[in-house]
């Protein structure tokens, strides 16, 4: 038995949770999420709970129930209150910029860095040493967070390069002479 998937999934007002066929929509303040479900599970949604349980007791099914609770529970959080995630670029020079659906990096490299953020994806800097990655879809947001952050990975040594901010960086002592 799932220890995850047993458990409902409350719907808040203000959100609505609809089912046709296999597919299920979540909308909410911040837009709207769909997820197609396996033939491993079944959904329902009663009393302004969404239910979640295995159609048959493979182990297919007893790992896509949970999985599916879970990412019905992220989409109701998601088109509710939102995801958010802030990157901290440490180094010399290090600055970024956003511009409507760009994002301009300086990371110490002979050019500058366009990223294009993708639709549904909002990022920001508030500081031009800080970038806050936000939005609706959980998966989306960390996805745009760990591209953003592959540009200059921080290394161990002085610390350099863009991290998330709640990441702690082990830091090596260095040569001796």
């Amino acid at each position: 038995m799932s220890r995850v998937g047993k458990y409902p999934v409350p719907v808040p007002s203000g959100v609505t949770v609809t089912m046709a066929g296999k597919t299920i929509t979540v909308k909410g303040k911040l837009g709207e999420l769909k997820l197609d479900t396996t033939d491993d599970v079944e959904t329902s949604v009663i009393d302004g709970k969404v239910w979640v349980k295995a159609a048959n007791e493979t182990k297919r099914a007893r790992s896509q129930w949970g999985t599916t609770r879970a990412t019905i529970n992220n989409m109701v959080k998601g088109v509710n209150e939102g995801y958010k995630k802030v990157l901290d670029m440490t180094g010399v020079g290090f600055k970024a910029q956003a511009q409507g659906k760009k994002l301009n990096l300086n990371l110490g490299f002979s050019h500058d860095i366009v990223y294009d953020v993708p639709e549904g994806i909002e990022v920001k800097t508030p500081v031009p040493t800080q970038i806050e990655v936000s939005g609706a879809n959980r998966q989306r947001v960390g996805q745009v967070a760990a591209e953003i952050r592959s540009y200059k990975q921080p290394e161990p040594y002085k610390g350099k390069g863009i991290r998330y901010s709640d990441e702690v960086i082990l830091r090596k002592e260095g040569k001796k002479k």
